[in-house]
């Protein structure tokens, strides 16, 4: 019997195995990088232990480092959790051989599954539906479109669609070098890209007696930058027949490396019912969760149960319902979903919904990690009513502090051709980031409401009526900023100058606003420099700007903290607009700094390696004379 569970692992996954530990009476350990030192996973754990540094490959990916903290901890078992070392098959064998119990499958099993390219090979042997394998240096034109895949891992990275061939070299190496830094393997391969391809995957769990369960299906087709954004199972392409040929599938895949534990069988499926084997996942997946509501099963216990040597029984659970999960990621989706960071003031999501976070008010969003807050799951009857009960609960979230895809997942949840089931990965291609990111809430009620609110602010502990003013001819004006968009709100008493909009009443968190004849309420939550009404973000314009904080014209800079990972100009040269200057590396991704317009480098102080904070000036893009 399993005693304490030490997750190599941190954020959200953490705090999920340990809410399961929790009920099952199993003590608590986790491990810590600097950054994560206040994080709640560490809070919540019964013992901890620091893993020196930031960077994942001095902390989490320190197989030697994880394995003592087991040992200091006294934990007589470990669970990987997703991501870092769970795939790691060398980590697996120095769990076990230090006499601990690893929460995952055989070694071998991750072996056999761990390269992508042998994966493959002994899918096709199993009788599993592929996608032939092509070397890189043996794409022609006609193999166009193709995908470049990193061997060793997911998740995205490494991935890059090449359509012209004389673009495959660069994206090669570009793809080899984020293998490299994601997975300390810069293998890559290619295979035909569909482009309008659904996503299902089929969840597996098996005992040591031989039983392989396979507890329904999901689809993940939602997804950018070839990473999920929003999962739900069941798939609504999947039918009977279809259903049982994928769990067959499935249930032969674990059956040919003789797999132990939970694990995810991935399929690229096309409308017409066809599937071929993209990877195994010999781990617990990020989006677990809707399998779990489906079935009503806790898919961590049974992987404890099936470490401890629990068999399991004939024959898994019959589903229920619909759930839906999306990943509410700190991110802007209008600016090429550009990781954000900050200090997340506010985090709580309402409704009757499930929601697996590894953030909480107080939070420090950095650059080290995947920027994804939490998962959002909601289960119903059918998928109509999933999809209503989850849109309802983001779009009442209140997230304060750093943007978040939360407007977009909203838009998608409601979006007709969503509701319809009519999803493939272009989604976002099809139907347009701009139409799809619009924000939720009316940005110009919310400026009003934000002045009439900073105005009871200021009178809170002052005997001043509202609206006095010396010269009550002239209104007052308050500015804010939404994104690029400035908003001026001009007013005088309870009245906004030029607009059918009155003040009914006014608190420093509540203002009513009578709107063309509609009373209109607005919860205000403000912070140092921020004001947030409803779903909208607001920063305060200064009425005075500080001497020397006005940027050169032209000036590019750091949307995030990051290090500078290639440079492809040099000051002086010729740049057209979106022509790529510089990469910048940030929560384990590349971001493209591109020119704004065609111009000349005026100015480039940044240098390979160098580390850089947000707002820094990167380079100098002049008009040409």
């Amino acid at each position: 019997m399993i005693t304490t569970i030490l997750v190599a692992n941190r954020g959200e996954i953490a705090r999920r195995v340990f809410r399961t530990c929790t009920e099952l009476g199993i003590g608590r350990a986790a491990v810590f990088s600097d950054p994560d030192a206040g994080s709640p996973h560490v809070r919540e754990a019964d013992a901890a232990v620091r893993l020196p540094g930031d960077a994942p490959s001095d902390t989490y990916l320190r197989a030697d480092l994880l394995v003592e903290a087991a040992k200091a901890t006294g934990a007589d078992a470990v669970h990987p959790g997703y991501g870092f070392l769970s795939e790691n098959a060398a980590f697996a064998r120095a769990v076990l051989d230090a006499g601990l119990t690893w929460i995952g499958p055989p070694p071998a099993a991750i072996e056999a599954m761990g390269s992508k390219v042998e994966a493959k090979r002994i899918m096709a042997d199993a009788g599993v539906p592929v996608l032939s394998e092509l070397d890189p240096d043996a794409v022609t034109e006609a193999d166009l479109p193709v995908l470049i895949k990193a061997s060793a891992g997911g998740g995205g990275r490494g991935m890059r669609v090449v359509r012209e061939l004389g673009e495959l070299a660069d994206a090669v190496r570009s793809a080899q070098a984020e293998a490299e830094s994601a997975f300390g393997d810069p293998t890559v391969f290619c295979e035909r890209y569909l482009e309008t391809g659904r996503h299902i995957e089929v969840q597996v769990l098996a005992d040591t007696a031989g039983t392989v369960w396979t507890v329904g299906e999901r689809e993940c087709s939602i997804q950018r930058r070839h990473q999920k954004v929003i999962e739900e199972a069941p798939s609504p392409l999947v039918g009977a027949e279809m259903r049982a040929a994928l769990f067959d599938a499935a249930r032969k895949a674990a059956q040919a490396i003789e797999y132990v534990g939970a694990g995810t069988v991935e399929f690229l499926a096309t409308n017409d019912g066809q599937f071929f084997f993209l990877e195994m996942n010999t781990r617990l997946q990020v989006e677990h969760p809707v399998t779990e509501l489906v079935a009503g099963l806790d898919l961590v216990a049974w992987q404890i149960r099936v470490a401890e040597g629990t068999p399991l029984p004939p024959e898994p659970p019959a589903p229920n319902g619909h759930a839906i999960e999306v990943r509410l990621y700190a991110e802007d989706p209008a600016a090429d979903w550009q990781p954000q960071t900050g200090t997340l003031h506010h985090f709580a999501v309402p409704g009757d919904v499930r929601v697996d976070s590894g953030v909480a008010d107080g939070s420090v969003i950095g650059v080290h990690y995947d920027p994804m807050l939490a998962k959002v799951i909601a289960w119903a009857p059918d998928r109509a009513g999933a999809a209503r009960k989850l849109a309802g609960a983001l779009a009442g979230a209140e997230i304060h502090g750093v943007r978040t895809n939360r407007d977009l997942l909203v838009n998608v949840l409601r979006h007709p051709e969503f509701l319809a089931g009519d999803i493939d990965t272009a989604f976002f291609t099809r139907h347009g980031l701009e139409a799809l990111a619009k924000p939720l809430g009316d940005e110009r009620l919310a400026a009003v409401a934000a002045a009439f609110a900073d105005a009871a602010a200021n009178r809170v502990g002052q005997r001043i009526p509202g609206g006095w003013r010396n010269v009550r001819s002239a209104p007052q004006r308050k500015r804010y900023t939404a994104g690029d968009t400035e908003y001026e709100v001009a007013y005088s008493d309870s009245r906004v100058e030029g607009e059918d909009i009155t003040l009914v009443s006014a608190t420093p968190d509540h203002v009513v606003l009578d709107v063309g004849g509609v009373h209109r309420n607005f919860a205000v939550a403000r912070y140092p420099g921020l004001v947030c009404v409803g779903p909208v973000s607001l920063t305060p314009v200064p009425r005075f700007t500080e001497p020397g904080s006005a940027l050169a014209a032209g000036s590019l800079v750091a949307p995030m903290p990051g290090t500078v990972l290639r440079i492809a100009v040099e000051a002086g040269a010729t740049v057209s607009a979106g022509e790529p200057l510089l990469w910048l590396e940030a929560m384990k991704m590349e971001h493209r700094i591109t020119a704004p317009s065609d111009g000349v480098v005026a100015e480039l102080p940044v240098s390979v390696g160098q580390q850089v904070e947000v707002g820094a000036v990167l380079a100098v893009v002049k008009e040409p004379q």
